[in-house]
Formats: structure tokens, C-alpha cells, sequence
């Protein structure tokens, strides 16, 4: 924080009410928690949380932006320039009245005099949740090292950002295991493919047409050139690690599969999707970590199985935008092994690529069961295990082949 001195301390998981109060209390500043130098002496309206209206004129109770909730005042609503908030306030409001009549999509009166505490408790959550939801799009977005954009959508419910959940953007090895193993040489192509071009060394065909488009059958592997080849960012070989060309939006599902993941953009047959990121571990950690994820019904491991099974990807704690990827018996994405700067076969990278063109906002989905998959789970309660042991999984995919099971 700036402004520091002396001896001064905040307690170990201080609310942001708390630091908030602490930082207006010692005329100190900190970003992070919208408490800066033009916040310290102006008011900036943040959510509104309550309605009544007196004597003829409307009042709408403020949450200030970088003050705590006991500094909250009732404001005239002729006072307030705030069109977008009101328009949110209002939508919660009938949101919340709708539910509460069965579901059923009713007409609300606005010119209610005041609103009934578990309405406006609501609203106020609601608020804070597109608040938190707005700032986990925006650590997304700084984190991630493709130009598309990650958007970030719940009209579902009230889930707020997962907790424990960090964005990455490449394999995060557990200690004792080296991802970058292998590649001393690049090829010396003017413009690839040519004769000795990398897939052609490793005894492959080129995965890929002249429309950087996917060529090859599913099982085959994908080798694009590296960071020690001739050629340069253009080039028809250097796919996969570009990362994901599409614009995609982490949405709450609406039928108890959790998160999901949806595209914002038309992608056509054979296109690079998403490269499936996590911690690499093996594959004696990935069975004690599925039997303690048993237990909290989830998991995301995915055994890297191409040459052998020495290696799983945990992506429960670390992950990119994969991780929210849901099951289908009838996918629109499909599995590929990839080798780039690690030729160890042990240690693929994993690329979903797609098999039909998916329209834009269509959901992606893959197959949990596909080769090098079968111990990955969605966000949801329908969590698979390591252990061939396990009660059968009801599968909620919807698609007219579902198997009707998971595993």
C-alpha cells in the first residue's frame, strides 16, 4: 500500500470491508481494493442495494465504490447518475419476484413502496457477484498469452468465481519432472514443409493443409515445428502454439453441470480450439489425488497415455480455460497429441481440435472417454476417479447417443 509508515497491520484474511475502513482510517491507498487517491475524497456509486420511496419521491440505498457498507446512505434517485446500475438493480429485482412466483415469467410492479429484506439481499449479492465476476474476467484476460478474448457470463445462479483456481498458460510440472526435454535442433526449411521438415523427421505426414486446417486422423500425433527451426511465426507448421483463436465465454450451465465453455465466433471443421493445460504429475500422485477428489465428487486428471501412462495433467488447481470444458457423448472436440519443444513421448501436449464447424455461441465439448481421457471430469458434482472401482456416473450431456453414464 502506499502511503505506509510505521508499525501497521492487517489481520491474516481481512475482509474487503475491513481493509477498506483500515485504509480510509490511515489515509492510505490501494488499487486492488478500489481505495485510491480520487476515492479518498469523492464518491463513486459501486451497486445500489435497497429501494423505498417517501413521501412521492424514490430513494435508492448506495454502496459506495472504495467505502465500506456502514458508510452506505439513501439517495433521492434524481441525485443518481448511474442508468446502467438502476437498469441491473431492476432486472435483479424482477429476476428474484419471477422465481419466486414458480418460474413463471410475470409482469412486476416497479411502484412498490419498499422492498421485502430477502429481495434486497439478493439484489446486493447479485451485485457483488457481477462485481467479482467482472474482476476474474479481467485477471483472465492479463493472464492469458493469446489475443482472444475470455469473457465470463452466470445468469443462472449465484456462483461466484471458483476459489483455488489459478490460470496458466503451459504445463506446470511438479517438482522432479522436466516438461522441456528433448530438442537440440530445428529444421532448416526456407518454407515448410519440405523434405526434412519436423514431421517428416519424426516419421509423420504434416498435420496440417495449406489452410492451417487439421488433415490428420484422430490417434495420429502432431508434430509442429520449434523454437530452434528456421522458419518464422508465419509459418504453416506453428499452430497449436499460438495459442486458442477464438473468443470464448466460461458460462454457468443451466442444468447442473456447472461451468461450461461456449464460443463467441463461428469455428470451421478441423480448427485448433484449446490446448488442455494442468499440473504434470505422476501417475502414482494422480491416484492419491483422485481418491481424495472422489470425495469432493470431481477431478481433472488426464492421463498423458500417447507412449505410456508414466504422466497425468491435474488441471484442478491449474488450468486455462480447458478446465471448464464440459462431457458430450456427441462432441464438437476432439483429442491430439502435440510435440513442440519436448519430443519426450511421455509428456505430450494435449490440443482439442474441432470435428464439425460449431456455430457461435454453441457450447465445446469433448469426450471424457476418448483415448487420454477417460479420468477427466467436468466442474460439476459428476466427478469420475482414477479407481476402477466407483459408482456409475449418470451422464447429463443431453445428446440423442448418450451412453447414459460417464464411466
Amino acid at each position: 500500500m502506499e502511503g505506509w509508515q510505521g508499525a501497521w497491520y492487517v489481520p491474516c484474511l481481512a475482509s474487503l470491508e475491513t481493509l477498506q475502513e483500515l485504509c480510509r482510517k490511515e489515509n492510505l491507498t490501494c488499487k486492488s481494493i478500489g481505495i485510491t487517491n480520487r476515492s479518498l475524497k469523492s464518491y463513486e456509486v459501486e451497486y445500489l442495494c435497497d429501494y423505498k420511496v417517501e413521501e412521492g419521491k424514490a430513494y435508492y440505498l448506495v454502496k459506495w465504490k472504495g467505502w465500506p457498507e456502514s458508510s452506505n446512505t439513501w439517495e433521492p434517485q434524481k441525485h443518481l447518475n448511474c442508468p446502467l446500475l438502476i437498469q441491473n438493480f431492476l432486472r435483479d429485482k424482477n429476476e428474484y419476484l419471477s422465481r419466486e412466483r414458480e418460474g413463471k415469467a410475470m409482469k412486476v410492479r416497479n411502484h412498490i413502496k419498499t422492498l421485502k429484506p430477502a429481495i434486497a439481499d439478493y439484489i446486493v449479492k447479485k451485485a457483488k457477484q457481477r462485481i467479482a465476476l467482472q474482476r476474474w474476467k479481467e485477471e483472465l484476460n492479463r493472464k492469458k498469452n493469446h489475443k482472444a478474448m475470455i469473457l465470463v457470463e452466470n445468469t443462472v445462479d449465484l456462483e461466484g468465481p471458483p476459489l483455488d483456481f489459478y490460470y496458466i498458460n503451459e504445463y506446470k510440472p511438479a517438482p522432479g519432472i522436466n516438461v522441456l526435454n528433448g530438442i537440440t535442433t530445428g529444421c532448416e526449411c526456407a518454407d515448410c514443409p519440405a523434405e526434412k521438415c519436423c514431421p517428416k523427421e519424426a516419421g509423420f505426414i504434416l498435420a496440417y493443409n495449406k489452410h492451417k486446417k487439421l488433415k490428420i486422423q484422430p490417434g495420429l500425433p502432431i508434430y509442429e515445428c520449434n523454437s530452434y527451426c528456421r522458419c518464422g511465426p508465419d509459418c504453416l507448421n506453428r499452430i497449436v502454439q499460438k495459442g486458442t483463436p477464438y473468443s470464448l465465454c466460461i458460462f454457468r450451465t443451466n442444468n447442473g453441470r456447472g461451468w461450461g465453455v461456449k464460443t463467441l465466433q463461428r469455428i470451421k471443421t478441423n480448427s485448433f480450439v484449446m490446448e488442455y493445460v494442468g499440473e504434470v504429475i505422476t501417475s502414482e500422485e494422480a491416484e492419491r489425488r483422485g481418491q481424495l477428489y472422489d470425495n469432493q465428487g470431481n477431478t481433472y486428471l488426464f492421463d498423458l497415455d500417447y507412449d505410456s501412462d508414466e504422466f497425468t495433467v491435474d488441471a484442478a488447481r491449474y488450468g486455462n480455460v480447458s478446465h471448464f470444458v464440459n462431457h458430450s457423448c456427441d462432441p464438437n472436440l476432439q483429442v491430439f497429441n502435440v510435440f513442440i519443444d519436448n519430443l519426450d513421448l511421455r509428456l505430450p501436449r494435449i490440443a482439442l481440435f474441432s470435428t464439425r464447424t460449431i456455430k457461435a455461441g454453441e457450447e465445446l465439448t469433448f469426450d471424457y472417454q476418448m483415448k487420454g481421457s477417460i479420468d477427466l471430469t467436468s466442474d460439476s458434482a459428476e466427478g469420475l476417479s482414477p479407481s476402477k472401482k466407483r459408482i456409475r456416473t449418470v451422464c447429463k450431456c443431453g445428446a440423442v447417443c448418450c451412453r447414459g453414464y460417464l464411466n
